[in-house]
């Protein structure tokens, strides 16, 4: 995988990448939007608890398939207020801590969820050779 940051584009605004090229014959995951739940089905009352929680989901349906953050190539992520972007992006970060070669990432603020209480919602695609 490629991390694609052109010079003529101005740098991302975090910790993301403009774009990544996966070459051909690399195995793709693609998540679903994972929520913060946990498996007892407790919903934190927070973005940074939510958020904690829909990335350990999606590295652990990485771990299944043998991957892990550093093969993610795209994060959606999904929140229900700009306050919220603080928390998700700490939780972004603390996901990725370590990774070289950064995924590209779109952050979009949403109106709601299935219930009221989820406030964060995250996707990742991923591939390895």
């Amino acid at each position: 995988m490629r991390q694609l940051d052109p010079a003529r584009l101005p740098p991302p605004f975090a910790r993301y990448a403009h774009g990544v090229e996966v070459p051909a014959g690399a195995r793709l995951v693609v998540t679903s939007g994972q929520l913060g739940i946990g498996a007892d089905g407790v919903v934190p009352p927070d973005a940074a608890g939510q958020a904690a929680l829909c990335f350990a989901h999606c590295g652990a349906i990485l771990a299944e398939a043998g991957m892990g953050p550093a093969d993610a190539i795209r994060i959606n992520a999904f929140v229900t207020d700009r306050a919220h972007m603080p928390a998700y992006m700490a939780a972004r970060d603390a996901w990725l801590a370590g990774v070289a070669r950064l995924p590209a990432s779109t952050l979009v603020i949403v109106a709601g969820f299935t219930r009221p209480e989820f406030l964060v919602e995250v996707e990742v695609t991923a591939a390895r050779l």
